[in-house]
């Protein structure tokens, strides 16, 4: 099988960078820009600071600072609004996954008449919208898990139909500062380092393997195994903090090829329904997923838990390879202090109620094995017993 992987925009790395961004804005001849993040993000100081770079630049700025979780479609429609009126001319996004997908929403409607719900993509067909006159659109990410500063697309909440959507937006440049993580609370750093695991081991083991996929998934498993527990014991870890936004970033660049399969198939579903943080929601069955997939990929799986620090025998079976990289993803999240799943559904009776919505909107296409209903129920079944006291 062939491998493609395609870079889709320019990325600067490293402790400092977010103080480029005025330059960066004036060298694609941004005179006004919206910049667009939430309170956490605020409260932390932290868009005061990029703030000040841009207009120290000579930029004006317009403030978004409502960003939701899993942005609403309203919020994006929103946001979009206040930039038009205000005749901005490029779009900067400052915070998690919400922040930057908000952004990209908001430069999407820009050059495209809203409401932000014309635009989702769907299976088989080209993207919508004019794409081509998009105004430039920076991000600069303060945790360390989405990587939307190399995805070309976002992810909204269609609320009339409550699921998760997607839609196309390329990046103008991803600015990618570690020195910005260093305030993120220790239940942050999990939850988003877990979104970025995920995205590697589901790389991985994806029925369309890649090799430029796998050589970033691999790298940055082994940064994420190394680095999450000392930044969630030591949030000043400079060291752990520029290891784990490298590791977000490859990780994301991992999904360009392969794209993702169980644990975000299910977890973009629970998330919506049980108001889980993204990071939360995906990596809720990953040691079942991968105990799953094992049988298909055992080479595969073998590689995650080697990765994560593991000594799997030789002679190891599928199962027993499987176990090995199960408990050892299960025991990174209890180092790394990961929310339990029952803090957010109340019963093993309400969790299961997922499984007809996952199965009638999910299809499992880069899973290497065939996913029934009965693979949920146990998946869905084993995790919640496994966050009970």
């Amino acid at each position: 099988m062939f491998s493609t992987w395609s870079s889709p925009n320019p990325v600067l790395f490293g402790s400092g960078s977010s103080k480029s961004i005025g330059e960066q804005l004036v060298k694609h001849g941004c005179k006004k820009v919206i910049v667009i993040y939430d309170k956490g993000v605020k409260s932390a100081g932290i868009a005061d600071r990029v703030l000040k770079y841009i207009r120290d630049a000579g930029v004006g700025t317009v403030c978004y600072e409502d960003v939701r979780s899993d942005p609403p479609d309203w919020s994006i429609n929103e946001a979009a609004a206040l930039a038009i009126s205000q005749g901005v001319d490029g779009v900067v996004g400052v915070g998690g996954g919400s922040s930057m997908d908000t952004a990209k929403g908001v430069d999407v409607l820009l050059s495209n008449a809203p409401p932000i719900n014309r635009y989702f993509a769907r299976p088989g067909m080209p993207p919508a919208g004019d794409l081509t006159s998009l105004k430039p659109l920076f991000v600069i990410p303060t945790t360390s898990g989405t990587g939307s500063e190399v995805t070309p697309g976002g992810a909204v909440t269609d609320t009339q139909h409550n699921t998760k959507e997607n839609f196309v937006c390329p990046v103008t440049l991803g600015i990618v500062d570690p020195e910005l993580t260093l305030s993120l609370p220790a239940a942050v750093t999990a939850a988003t380092a877990f979104d970025a695991l995920c995205h590697t081991i589901e790389a991985v083991v994806s029925n369309e393997p890649n090799k430029f996929s796998e050589l970033f998934a691999s790298q940055a498993i082994t940064l994420i195994g190394k680095y999450l527990p000392i930044a969630c014991g030591d949030g000043n870890n400079m060291e752990a903090r520029e290891g784990l936004m490298l590791a977000s970033t490859m990780a994301s660049m991992s999904i360009l090829g392969p794209y993702c399969n169980i644990p975000h198939d299910v977890g973009v579903v629970i998330g919506v329904l049980f108001h889980m943080p993204h990071g939360v929601a995906v990596s809720a069955v990953l040691p079942e997923a991968v105990e799953f997939v094992a049988q298909a990929v055992p080479d595969k799986v073998r590689l995650v838990a080697e990765c994560l620090g593991e000594n799997v025998p030789e002679e190891a079976g599928f199962e027993e390879i499987g176990r090995i990289a199960g408990r050892r993803i299960r025991k990174l999240m209890e180092d790394s202090g990961l929310p339990k799943i029952n803090t957010f559904a109340e019963t093993m009776e309400e969790f299961l109620s997922a499984v007809p919505i996952i199965m009638d909107t999910q299809n499992f296409h880069f899973s290497p094995r065939p996913v029934t209903a009965g693979d949920i129920i146990d998946m869905l079944t084993r995790a919640y017993s496994a966050s009970l006291p």
